[in-house]
Parts: C-alpha cells; sequence; structure tokens
C-alpha cells in the first residue's frame, strides 16, 4: 500500500514534466513561424515598392491577435472592438496635426488613449455573452459621435483630419511591423504564462477560476487592456500611412467584423490562428480581386460561409480536433 501511495507523486511529477515539454514545443514552433513571418515581412520593402498589401497584412494580424487575446483566452467578443483603433488614429491625427507633436510622441499617445479608455470601458466586463458585445458596439458609436461632434479645430468635425507632412510609407510601414511584432510576443508570453492559464481557467469557467484562487476580476482586466493597447497603436500608424484620419473608416464596423473573422477563421485561443486566418483570407480576397472585381464581396462572402461550415472551429482549431495528436505542435 505505501509502495502505491509513494508511485501516485511520481507518476504527477511526470506528467506535468511532460506537459511543459509538450508547451514548451509549442511555443518553440509558434515563434519560429512569428519570427519567419516577421522577417519576410520586415524584407518587403527592400524587394518592391508596392508595399501596401505587407502593411494592411501586418495592421490585420495585430488586429486579429490583439481581439484574440480578448475574445479567444477570455472569451469577451467586443463588437465595437474598433472603438480603440479609432480613438488610436484620432489620438495621433490631433497631437500632430492640431498639437504639433512629433509623430513618434503622438503614436505612443495613441497606446496610452487606448489603455486610458479600455479602463473606463472596464465596468462593461461585468456583463457577459451577447451582452457585452452589444453594449461595447454602442460606447463605439457613441465615441465615434463625440468625435465627429468636437469642434472642427480639434477634431476636423465630420470631415476628419489631414495629416499633411507626415507623409512616409517606408517609415510608418516599419512601424506597423515593429506593432505587429510587439503584439505577437506579447501573445507568445501569454499563451506559455500563468496569465495565460488563468484567462482559459476564466474563460472556460470563471466561477471554478475564482474557487481556486484566479482573481476573476483583476485578471480578464490586464487582458482587456493588452487587448487595447496594440489597435491603438495600429489605428495611429495606419492614420500615418494614409495621412487621413475620418470619423466614418476611423469607427467603422468593419474593422471590428474583420477582426473577428480573420481571427476567428485561423482559431479563437489558438496562438498561431489569427496570422494563419489573416494570410489564408487576405490572400483570397486580393486574388479574388484581381481576378473578378465586381463580385469580389460576393466570392470572399461564400468562401467564409463554407470555411465557417467545414471547419466550424477555424482552420487551426478543425486540425486539432480531428487530429488529435497535433495538439503537441500547434499552440
Amino acid at each position: 500500500m505505501s509502495t502505491t501511495t509513494a508511485l501516485i507523486p511520481d507518476t504527477q511529477a511526470a506528467t506535468r514534466a511532460q506537459d511543459r515539454r509538450i508547451e514548451s514545443l509549442r511555443t518553440r514552433i509558434a515563434g519560429g513561424v512569428f519570427a519567419l513571418f516577421l522577417a519576410g515581412a520586415l524584407a518587403v520593402p527592400l524587394v518592391t515598392s508596392n508595399i501596401s498589401l505587407a502593411f494592411y497584412l501586418l495592421l490585420w494580424v495585430t488586429m486579429a491577435s490583439a481581439l484574440n487575446i480578448s475574445a479567444g483566452f477570455t472569451g469577451y467578443l467586443p463588437f465595437g472592438f474598433v472603438v480603440f483603433y479609432g480613438i488610436g488614429a484620432y489620438t495621433t491625427g490631433i497631437l500632430y496635426r492640431i498639437a504639433g507633436w512629433p509623430i513618434g510622441l503622438a503614436l505612443a499617445a495613441a497606446g496610452a488613449a487606448g489603455i486610458l479608455l479600455s479602463l473606463l470601458l472596464a465596468p462593461t466586463l461585468r456583463l457577459k455573452g451577447v451582452y457585452f458585445g452589444i453594449v461595447s458596439l454602442a460606447l463605439a458609436s457613441i465615441v465615434r459621435l463625440v468625435l465627429a461632434n468636437l469642434p472642427d479645430r480639434i477634431t476636423g468635425g465630420s470631415n476628419g483630419i489631414i495629416l499633411s507632412g507626415a507623409n512616409n510609407p517606408i517609415l510608418s510601414y516599419y512601424a506597423m511591423w515593429a506593432v505587429a511584432a510587439m503584439t505577437l510576443a506579447t501573445v507568445l508570453w501569454i499563451s506559455a504564462s500563468a496569465l495565460g492559464k488563468a484567462l482559459k481557467a476564466i474563460r472556460d469557467d470563471d466561477e471554478a477560476a475564482a474557487v481556486v484562487g484566479i482573481r476573476v476580476a483583476r485578471t480578464r482586466l490586464r487582458a482587456w487592456v493588452l487587448a487595447a493597447f496594440f489597435p491603438a497603436l495600429a489605428g495611429g500608424v495606419e492614420a500615418w500611412y494614409t495621412n487621413v484620419v475620418d470619423p466614418e473608416a476611423a469607427f467603422s464596423v468593419l474593422i471590428t467584423a474583420k477582426s473577428i473573422i480573420y481571427a476567428m477563421a485561423g482559431g479563437f485561443g489558438t496562438v498561431l490562428g489569427p496570422l494563419v486566418g489573416t494570410g489564408v483570407l487576405l490572400g483570397i480576397d486580393h486574388v479574388i480581386w484581381q481576378r473578378f472585381p465586381l463580385v469580389n464581396l460576393l466570392l470572399l462572402g461564400l468562401f467564409i460561409v463554407l470555411l465557417m461550415l467545414f471547419l466550424p472551429r477555424g482552420i487551426l482549431g478543425s486540425l486539432v480536433q480531428r487530429k488529435p495528436w497535433l495538439r503537441r505542435y500547434i499552440a
């Protein structure tokens, strides 16, 4: 009896050690994929002057990955996710064009504005499911209307802001690359950290998570702030890239929709999912637009419907579900 009892801790220790090895392997594989992607993106301006597609690939990877922190790891799907992107764009435009700040400081302030707004909206985290999503969408609309109705000398009114003198496509491209790199590094860190485990526990059952000692409200808030910071930076950099900030584009519901679709296509809750989903859908969209411009949206919508029907958990999520042994390699 004593021998059997002694074997139980040894078996548990061996299981934990194996789990750590598998987790370390998944993290290294995901980190390697991210490094290859970022290395390729870094070289784009060196081989071509047409960097628009690569720029928006980096932008949507950032948006989808940041959304995954909230929706995939925590289970909170904000329909008003665009509010962070919009506030980042407007902060950059106002501080650069109106206040005369250097573009670098304006972009840093955009990230800070995203964090501040996420803290102001933090009480909505008390809601769950569709109620949280609808309230976040309503708040995004309110923020857009407030900015659009401020004095023209501050926000440009309904016409928005022109960032005259800021045009520098190459530097703004590398700025977006840096934002994407920070986002992917953060997601990789979360997936392998105690924070990531706590977030997944909250997603699965927040009451059970609280019982085992997880500070649910504080942990959820940390994810919420991170999910807001990177879209705000992305919105600021995109404003610099295009030199235009207007309320309709900066707060377009399509920004939220695309972020959700790209993350979902790859697989919510997976580290690599947003990158894979964004790459696949953006690449298909580009090909369809080039060959069938008149029915571009129709064909893309049809593809998304088929994807969700046959791969409901996304590309990676469904792959892991059908081939469980791949869990050893796919984070």
